[in-house]
């Protein structure tokens, strides 16, 4: 198992859980942010996450063939005008300071091992209300893309990449596949919609800071599309 942050850090996330969710669900109600939502089923093995390179440890690993329930494969993505910045310089300055685009009132990045700035092997926890804390590994890193993989315990089990390109504007994107890490996360995901609620502000959030980090303006909203994958192991 990766081993607990510092006690302080901790009581400092748990003190501020009540005043960070009722400061999200004002900012969720009150979004301005277009959001472009689509849902479908998609067709196993075409929605499967990257491969993970021998050169990162399995050890706690908690990859989609540990969860229970269908897989999801949601995108996030946006375009961005009015900006210079190319997708390495952006990419660069989010892998500084996870917590710079994160919305830190409700959930907050704490590193577990590793040094500066975001590196391979790298370990963190994502500090969130209730049930929702969740510990990751970095198992890629290019100059225009991170890659983050689930290890043991937490809510899900699967990957999330965020990548940055350019042709006439710069884009970015959050990308993920994932299943439930357990039975009770699946009721939270998939039947009582909490998980996926939280989850899509989360990332929409961090899109939105995204864009200001890039000096630009957002360019049509966030698309939002998700590839819901039947799992007959789990008769979903």
């Amino acid at each position: 198992m990766p081993r607990n942050p510092p006690l302080g850090p901790r009581l400092s996330a748990v003190a501020l859980w009540p005043f960070g969710i009722s400061l999200t669900s004002w900012n969720y109600m009150w979004r301005t942010t277009p959001m472009h939502r689509r849902e479908k089923l998609g067709a196993f093995p075409a929605d499967e996450p990257p491969p993970i390179s021998d050169q990162v440890s399995r050890r706690d690993l908690q990859g989609p063939e540990d969860g229970v329930g269908p897989l999801f494969h949601r995108r996030y993505r946006t375009r961005i005008r009015d900006t210079s910045l190319p997708p390495d310089r952006l990419v660069k300055q989010i892998c500084q300071d996870l917590n710079r685009l994160a919305p830190t009132e409700f959930a907050r990045f704490h590193k577990l091992r590793g040094g500066d700035g975001l590196q391979l092997h790298d370990e963190y926890i994502v500090h969130m209300p209730g049930p929702w804390n969740g510990p990751v590994r970095v198992v890629d890193v290019t100059p225009t893309s991170f890659r983050l993989a689930t290890l043991r315990g937490h809510l899900e089990a699967g990957q999330i990449e965020f990548r940055a390109a350019r042709d006439e504007k710069l884009h970015f994107s959050i990308e993920s596949w994932a299943r439930s890490g357990d039975r009770i996360s699946n009721l939270l995901y998939q039947h009582l919609r909490m998980a996926k609620e939280v989850q899509l502000h989360m990332w929409t959030s961090f899109l939105e800071r995204v864009v200001r980090l890039s000096g630009g303006r957002m360019d049509g909203g966030i698309d939002i599309e998700t590839h819901r994958v039947a799992d007959l192991r789990d008769g979903a």
